[in-house]
């Protein structure tokens, strides 16, 4: 299952949130014959962990108390309030999904589990050709205004109209119509997906008319365009203030209709949630050192292993935690644009591989931090390993014909460097296979040995922490010849040449859920391929890689879904589309120590920080803040 824009937003770990009030089960005619059965909440296989009558998240501090402000970083800078357009125009403020709700909320204890949110029930029949919502008659826009159907079949339509990755993941979804006073039906084209009823639960509700008015100089309101009037919510908080691209101050809703939600006790416990802007991590990294804000995600493990031993950490008034990851898999490495003649071969793409030198660069660059991934899914139950057997090999023999033979009888490994003698032996290993795509080296050149042209690659990068890393893949590609440049340019050009495919080789991340399906037409579907601004960086375009998404979207049940995933991976893997680059296992934070967390932590909500997160006042009276 795809992570929502929404949870996307709350922060680079994908966090997720919360379940809905203790809201009856009814029953009432459906279709003709079948009995309508409402439900409190939704999980993709097997039963729901909540009954309809709990009273919060057994995760949460119910008693946490409320007050306190909670400063956070965030990069670049922001010109945009409107969420609608943020995939295509303008850079989105940090945090706007406070603002914001959607029709569920997931748990942060449970596997692709969902409960109520804006909507009290769900329904929808064994096939899975619809679902229905029934709103809450008690949701409310921050104006006072009840949420309403149109507001729904609203949100569904402008984002399907001008959202281009959204098109694609609703284009199943034919109709989006009003059932009943406070219901909404969304009807599928086909049966049998079990994710689509989950997914339309996700979707970010707008109020209609609020974006179909004026605003305060009577100026009508265009969702199309980006916006820097503080747009109207439902959520637990509105805008207070804001400088343009500078910082942004989130204040607490003090009548937020869903403040005693079970899914909502215990969580949005600030009165004020703070975003400062910062161009330059170094600047953010010495912001933090000042007590400029109050929580940091460390994503260097230079930084990790050198920059935490300042005065603040040694007197224990900056608390150093880290939070394992177990709510998701990630790929993160060199996506390679096979949308270009050059990479095409997939000879070619695995010289890359040979070229990159993950053991030294470990030790150089990262402490020797980092274990290399060797999976699309890795760390989780569905990255394959070793051959494939059982129901995995049955769901490959179907597209034997169209898969790299190799797969069935080796498994996947990554070249091994580290030592000279490794790295001269994974040097060889590159121009062979180079020369088998039609390469060769003529005066210390790589060219194409029929048109002569040489294989020249630029490496683009937006972040000065990854330029270092770009630098260090350069001179093991020249050394077989390539001629390669490394290019950094600001946030805002690198996203219009993704949009518009224009690079070579690019540092990607893809997160994955442990529930995967639709998301995945996105990274690796061949309709993606072509499609601006989608995750499919790689151009790929593999009909065996579709029938594979197919049976992963359509799997029966949770084994099924774990071997059609299996399948999925190793066909990506033996395609060498990309070269895998390194992961940790875990979320490195710093905070400045004012807060409190529960005692128990969810399982799959790494650090849930601010969300359910509270104000410490004696803490915070020992950590003195400078203003």
């Amino acid at each position: 299952m795809k992570f929502s824009r929404r949870r996307l937003m709350r922060s680079a770990a994908a966090l997720f949130v919360a379940p809905a009030c203790g809201a009856p089960i009814f029953l009432a005619p459906a279709r003709a014959g079948e009995e309508r059965k409402w439900r409190h909440g939704l999980s993709l296989f097997g039963n729901v962990h909540y009954p309809a009558d709990f009273k919060h998240f057994d995760y949460v501090n119910a008693a946490a108390p409320k007050g306190g402000s909670v400063r956070e970083s965030a990069f670049g800078t922001f010109d945009n309030f409107n969420v609608v357009i943020a995939g295509v125009k303008g850079n989105l403020a940090g945090g706007i999904n406070l603002i914001n709700e959607s029709l569920t909320t997931p748990a942060l204890d449970e596997v692709s589990t969902d409960y109520g949110l804006l909507a009290e029930s769900v329904s929808y029949p064994e096939d899975r050709t619809s679902v229905t919502y029934r709103l809450r008659a008690t949701a409310r826009w921050q104006d006072g205004k009840p949420v309403t159907v149109d507001d729904v079949i609203y949100s569904f339509e402008v984002f399907k109209k001008n959202d281009q990755q959204l098109a694609a993941y609703y284009r199943h979804v034919t109709k989006a119509e009003k059932t009943g006073e406070r219901e909404i039906t969304f009807t599928f084209d086909g049966p049998g997906n079990r994710e689509l009823p989950q997914i339309v639960g996700q979707l970010t509700i707008l109020p209609k008319h609020w974006w179909e008015g004026t605003d305060s100089s009577g100026k009508k309101r265009d969702v199309t365009q980006t916006t820097l009037e503080p747009p109207l919510g439902s959520g637990p908080y509105r805008i207070k203030e804001f400088v343009p691209g500078r910082s942004i101050v989130y204040e607490r809703v003090k009548d937020y209709w869903g403040a005693n939600l079970n899914v909502n006790v215990g969580a949005n416990n600030f009165d004020q949630v703070r975003f400062d802007y910062f161009r330059d991590p170094t600047v953010a990294l010495e912001a933090f050192k000042a007590d400029q804000f109050d929580w940091r995600i460390e994503a260097s493990a230079k930084n990790w292993a050198t920059e935490y031993s300042f005065p603040a950490v040694r007197e224990k008034r900056v608390v150093l935690e880290e939070f394992a990851i177990r709510n998701m898999g990630i790929m993160q490495a060199f996506a390679l644009n096979i949308r270009r003649d050059k990479f095409k071969n997939p000879l070619v793409r695995r010289a890359f591989n040979f070229a990159f030198d993950f053991e030294e660069m470990n030790r150089q660059l990262f402490y020797g931090q980092y274990k290399r991934i060797a999976s699309y899914f890795e760390g989780t139950e569905l990255a394959s390993s070793g051959i494939p057997a059982g129901r995995e090999l049955e769901i490959l023999n179907a597209v034997r014909d169209q898969v790299p033979a190799d797969l069935f009888t080796k498994p996947y490994t990554n070249p091994v460097g580290g030592t000279p003698q490794n790295v001269r032996n994974n040097l060889r290993e590159a121009l062979k296979l180079l020369r088998q795509a039609g390469y060769e080296v003529k005066n210390t050149q790589l060219v194409n040995a029929k048109t002569n042209e040489r294989m020249t690659v630029e490496l683009l990068v937006d972040e000065p922490a990854f330029e270092r890393v770009m630098l260090f893949y350069k001179p093991s590609l020249e050394r077989i010849g390539i001629s390669v440049s490394v290019r950094t340019i600001d946030t805002a050009q690198y996203q219009n040449r993704l949009r518009q495919w224009d690079f070579d080789v690019v540092i990607g991340s893809w997160a994955e859920s442990l529930s995967p399906g639709n998301e995945q037409r996105g990274y690796w579907g061949s309709r993606a391929a072509d499609q601006p601004g989608s995750r499919n960086l790689i151009g790929i375009k593999n009909p065996a890689v579709d029938k594979l998404i197919e049976r992963v979207i359509f799997a029966k049940d949770r084994a099924e879904l774990v071997a059609a995933t299996h399948a999925l991976d190793r066909v990506l893997l033996w395609n060498f589309y990309v070269v895998p680059q390194w992961t940790y296992g875990k979320v490195r934070t710093a905070r400045w120590d004012r807060f409190s967390h529960p005692e128990t932590m969810p399982k799959y909500g790494l650090s849930a920080f601010p969300t359910i997160w509270w104000w410490d006042a004696q803490k915070a009276a020992k950590t003195q803040r400078r203003s």
